[in-house]
């Protein structure tokens, strides 16, 4: 009986790096996301312009609040405005998508919500890029927001921090949270 267990041990082993190998950067990346969950985190604004003064001025606090197989929920706080939500969505062929969902103080939809884009690159388990999609640049159109149709979000994540980015020509915005300083919901 011996020399069978050991032979399954031996299996098993064999086949834990096919299956490491099989993973996608995306999977890796949405699986160190998920180890997130139920931490709240709070940040700083580290790139951006004049327009962005209202988020230097105030408290950046994101929480990793709802993770499943398939969709995690983070909102976003900003001073004492509740209304974002990021959501990221694994699709599959090994890709994510990230929405921003804005509501109103009674939960009502903002009419500028469920925009962002799929990856299209493989990235990296430290990093995915999320280029703007045709159903968000069509609203951005329709809402006079044009500028908003070249838009590329970037969620970053390192040992030591989570990063939220918004690129575009002439436009750059980042804020990072520290992972080294978790705080109470």
């Amino acid at each position: 009986m011996k020399p069978v267990l050991a032979l399954c041990a031996v299996l098993s082993l064999a086949a834990a790096p096919a299956i490491a190998a099989a993973q996608t950067p995306a999977d890796a990346f949405f699986a160190r996301l998920t180890a997130l969950c139920g931490k709240t985190l709070t940040g700083k604004v580290v790139e951006g312009d004049a327009s962005d003064e209202a988020f230097r001025k105030a408290e950046l606090v994101m929480t990793v609040a709802q993770c499943d197989a398939r969709e995690i929920r983070i909102p976003f706080r900003v001073g004492e405005d509740r209304s974002r939500t990021w959501i990221v969505t694994r699709l599959e062929g090994g890709r994510l998508r990230l929405k921003h969902d804005h509501r109103h103080p009674d939960g009502v939809e903002d009419q500028l919500s469920r925009y962002g884009g799929d990856t299209v690159e493989a990235g990296t388990a430290q990093l995915q890029r999320f280029p703007v999609d045709a159903e968000s640049r069509a609203m951005f159109t329709r809402l006079d927001r044009a500028v908003s149709n070249t838009n590329v979000w970037a969620l970053g994540l390192t040992d030591q921090a989570f990063t939220y980015e918004l690129s575009r020509p002439g436009r750059l915005f980042r804020v990072s949270f520290d992972l080294d300083a978790p705080r109470a919901p």
